[in-house]
């Protein structure tokens, strides 16, 4: 008997890691697999990412259009209400019997929310992490709550979530599906890949992704400043910016980063969305990948990448011997990409490990999804110093 399992994205920094489980969902004869999109996905000034996934082979079966004009907090809140009632339509019209969601983001919050209140059962792959620097972090404990399986990247992941009284027989450790794919993938050649972003073949090669800080924006505008600021003390260096997420802050970062291209225009472009092969391409190519983004700590030690990662963004996540953290000044900013750029470093990259796994993550989160015994599965109970409550 097959399973309807519903899988919901909402943005380029969930579809990425959520490619190899869709693409392993659509073969498994067992599986009835539903794609619900929404969120960034639908906005061009993110790369319309709806038609990367249906160029990946996948019909969108659902579609949510939630983000209003505007990236203050105020439009953020109002922004989670529309995807709310939009995604109870969906879910409604979809009738899955299980929903599976990814990370932290506030469409996240909103589907799992939905699903729990339409006695849907919830599947949440990446909880446990803490990220102080971002309003993530208490919307990735809500969803630990709403949901009723757990998989996580660690075992230190697992513990937190088991802390916060979640049954252990629900929480599995199956790694992060970010590596899934980098870890299959050849290298490319970077001349090829140059070639096909326009981009001049300079020393350093320098992948860009900046977010802001929604916890702390007086760090998110610091970090910014600091960053363009570094960036023209390598006048030899080619620029390959990523433009930040539909958060509140993102347009202000994406207009700065704007600005900074439109001086630098030989050496650097801003690419709304790269894809994830094409972003994984680049990461591969690249000298070093610099910014704020959880994927130069999870994916760029796994290809041995040096990052430089600023600020306080990712706070709270283990990070491979090849990460150098740094302040948001721009002499911080710059200490730390010459260091990351210098001989010695590279022979510690050479050799690092991504602590987030084997690559073996979507293989099996299937396995979970497929036998998990749906009977009883949305009875939550509150486990408290290991006693069921």
């Amino acid at each position: 008997m097959t399973r309807r399992i519903c899988v919901a994205t909402g943005s380029r920094a969930d579809y990425g890691p959520l490619r190899p489980l869709l693409a392993r969902l659509r073969e498994e004869p067992e599986a009835d697999l539903r794609l619900l999109v929404s969120g960034g996905h639908l906005v061009a000034e993110q790369g319309l990412t709806i038609e990367a996934i249906r160029r990946d082979g996948h019909p969108v079966d659902e579609v949510v259009t939630n983000v209003l004009a505007g990236d203050s907090p105020h439009a953020m809140a109002k922004s989670f209400g529309v995807a709310a009632a939009g995604y109870a339509d969906a879910l409604l019209g979809l009738a899955p019997d299980l929903l599976v969601v990814l990370g932290d983001r506030y469409e996240a919050l909103a589907v799992a929310a939905v699903a729990a209140l339409s006695r849907i059962p919830v599947a949440h792959i990446a909880g446990g992490q803490v990220t102080r620097g971002a309003v993530d972090d208490s919307i990735r404990h809500a969803i630990t709550k709403l949901a009723h399986l757990h998989f996580t990247s660690t075992e230190e992941f697992r513990r937190r979530i088991v802390q916060l009284g979640e049954p252990a027989d629900r929480v599995h450790v199956v790694g992060s599906l970010g590596l899934d794919e980098v870890l299959s993938r050849p290298r490319p050649r970077r001349a090829e890949v140059l070639g096909e972003l326009g981009l001049p073949d300079g020393k350093p090669l320098l992948l860009v992704t900046y977010h802001s800080v929604t916890a702390d924006p007086a760090d998110s505008a610091a970090g910014l400043a600091g960053l363009t600021a570094a960036l023209d003390r390598f006048p030899q260096a080619t620029i390959a910016f990523t433009a930040s997420n539909v958060d509140s802050g993102g347009a202000e970062v994406n207009r700065r980063l704007r600005e900074f291209v439109e001086r630098n225009p030989d050496r650097s472009a801003l690419f709304p969305s790269l894809g994830q092969q094409g972003y994984l391409d680049l990461m591969m190519s690249c000298d070093l990948v610099l910014g704020n983004s959880s994927s130069a700590l999870i994916e760029a030690p796994a290809v041995q990448t040096p990052t430089v990662n600023i600020g306080r963004r990712q706070e709270g996540r283990p990070r491979a011997a090849s990460v150098i953290d740094c302040g948001t000044g721009a002499d911080e900013i710059t200490a730390a990409v010459r260091r990351a750029l210098a001989p010695e470093h590279e022979r510690v990259t050479a050799t690092a490990t991504s602590p987030y796994g084997d690559g073996k993550a979507a293989e099996r989160i299937v396995h979970h999804l497929l036998r998990e015994p749906l009977d009883g599965l949305l009875h939550k109970e509150f486990v408290d110093g290991g006693v069921r409550c």
